[in-house]
């Protein structure tokens, strides 16, 4: 059972507002989906849009990068944050160029970033990033040391005010167009993945294991 988000003033959907989704299940199935965020903020009057990779766990989403990361110090500080995550689904060819699209999931978060201070649950939320990338791997690879801990800033953002926007199906052209002489329709996109390339450092008996092997993103 999906749970229902009310939209705020600031999330949402004015233009094409039928394409707007508000409850949690679909916004999370995206964000699981995706690997790139891009975090927008603007300390100083100075507009910046970062992209970074993130990992969500229940109504949290952390993202991390290095201590001495600007971003992250400005996060921290409660400047106010725009969370967004991406997929193309496909392009979108009408009859027309003007009614072009592409069909999409996107999600919007806004709110604000804490730093993550407790040493178990930074850790958990690492292990959280690595594993929203490829899971199983955290099990199967050196942790982090002391070292590596104290150069990472982790931080929190509750998903809260947030929205997604859909678009799904074929072109929709102006009724005069539908004559127009040209191929019309959908051309779908997929992320795949391809032949494994091993590093030339690996030892050769070393099989890549079946979450590798096996790794698909849906």
């Amino acid at each position: 059972m999906s749970q229902s988000n009310m939209p705020t003033a600031r999330t949402r959907v004015v233009r094409e507002p039928e394409r707007g989704v508000y409850d949690r299940e679909t916004a999370y199935a995206i964000l699981d989906e995706g690997f790139i965020c891009h975090v927008g903020f603007t300390p100083n009057e100075q507009p910046f849009v970062i992209p970074t990779s993130y990992g969500r766990k229940g109504d949290n989403l952390y993202i991390h990068g290095s201590a001495a990361s600007r971003m992250l110090r400005k996060l921290n500080e409660g400047v106010p944050v725009c969370v967004t995550v991406t997929l193309l689904d496909g392009l979108v060819l009408a009859r027309s160029v003007f009614n072009h699209s592409m069909n999409y999931r996107s999600v919007v978060i806004l709110g604000t970033a804490k730093l993550v201070d407790d040493p178990q649950e930074k850790l958990e939320a690492l292990r959280i990033l690595s594993e929203h990338i490829i899971p199983g791997r955290w099990d199967d690879a050196r942790l982090p040391n002391e070292k590596e801990l104290k150069a990472t800033s982790v931080l929190r953002m509750s998903i809260d005010e947030f929205s997604t926007k859909v678009r799904t199906g074929p072109p929709i052209d102006d009724e005069e167009d539908y004559s127009f002489p040209t191929w019309a329709g959908v051309l779908p996109l997929e992320m795949v993945t391809q032949a494994l390339v091993p590093d030339p450092k690996l030892d050769p008996t070393r099989e890549a294991p079946p979450y590798i092997t096996d790794y698909s993103r849906k």
